[in-house]
């Protein structure tokens, strides 16, 4: 249920833009490749908090389908991250945008049939969480299984490659906004409730289950976006059709502060509009954060400076979809 998220930026890019490539050697790169997946946790993470939150609001918590349903999510995910590695690597095998990896491939350290493993790897642990998710709530755990498959695998990967195409905005707000969101919120009910139609049980979930997520979707593109402005001369080199490609980094800039001050007037939203009372408001206690993060995104232009603010937008993110579920769980019904 989930989509790749940008790829977590470290010490080596840094270390690339200085003109200093880490030398890279098959335990090193194995290193890199079992914890670079765990970046991307917390990304995966933001809709299951706030489905938790709805869960709770609702009256039908049920932690452990979700915690399982958040495991699949997470490395289906993960094979996205994958992939999309394999696909620079394989098309583009001198570019140095993940210049380590580049000097693992040349090395030998690494190869592509590894990176091919893994993602093989990863969607057979997505597949062992199944038989358990479907038991609870039948065919449409399967219809979230498999859009987020194909929706992660063709971020840059099989003949729609959407990321390459710039379509990657509105489905990271879809993905990590509303099917993140209810997906978690429907194996609970399923799992509390019962789910003997269980299509019936999906089209009954309440209203703000589908739209309370829409404000962490948009955060969540916003780190999609500022990895987009770091690498749009790469992107260009690759013939990708982002926004920071086809209009210039000033738009990209202008599109994350968009989101994020979306992000930050729904909450208003909620409470007005869906009645979920001011609680909904706790969320805003994030805004200093975000707000330190567009500070850097106006005012830096070099790309090694805008490396850390991958890390710093996302931590943005998962803060504020921490406190939404919070005021989910203390709203009043």
């Amino acid at each position: 249920m989930s989509t790749p998220s940008p790829a977590p930026s470290g010490r080596s890019e840094e270390l690339a833009a200085a003109g200093a490539i880490p030398a890279v050697s098959a335990r090193s790169i194995w290193v890199d490749l079992l914890v670079y997946p765990t970046h991307s946790l917390p990304t995966a993470a933001q809709p299951v908090l706030v489905g938790l939150g709805l869960a709770v609001h609702f009256g039908v918590l049920s932690p452990w389908p979700a915690l399982v349903g958040l495991f699949g999510s997470w490395v289906i995910h993960v094979a996205g991250l994958f992939t999309d590695n394999h696909e620079l690597l394989r098309l583009h095998p001198k570019l140095p945008e993940h210049p380590e990896l580049v000097h693992a491939v040349e090395t030998g350290a690494l190869r592509l049939a590894t990176l091919r493993l893994a993602v093989v790897g990863c969607l057979l642990l997505a597949l062992a969480t199944a038989p358990y998710l479907y038991r609870i709530g039948g065919a449409p755990v399967l219809a979230f299984g498999v859009l987020g498959i194909v929706t992660s695998l063709s971020y840059n990967g099989g003949p729609w490659a959407y990321a390459r195409r710039g379509q990657a905005d509105p489905l990271f707000v879809l993905m990590f906004g509303v099917v993140g969101v209810v997906g978690t919120y429907f194996i609970q009910a399923a799992a509390v409730q019962g789910a003997p139609q269980p299509w019936r049980l999906l089209a009954s979930l309440p209203l703000p289950v589908y739209l309370v997520g829409l404000p962490v979707g948009a955060l969540v593109t916003a780190v999609l976006l500022v990895d987009d402005l770091r690498d749009h001369e790469f992107d260009r080199v690759k013939g990708w059709r982002t926004g920071a490609v086809l209009h210039g980094p000033g738009f990209n800039r202008v599109e994350i502060a968009s989101l994020v001050a979306f992000a930050y007037l729904a909450p208003l939203g909620s409470w007005l509009l869906l009645g979920l009372g001011p609680w909904m408001l706790l969320p805003l206690a994030s805004a200093p954060m975000a707000a330190g993060a567009l500070r850097t995104l106006f005012t830096v232009r070099e790309r090694v400076r805008l490396i850390p603010l991958t890390p710093r937008m996302a931590a943005v993110g998962l803060v504020y979809a921490a406190l939404l579920g919070l005021a989910l769980a203390l709203a009043p019904r």
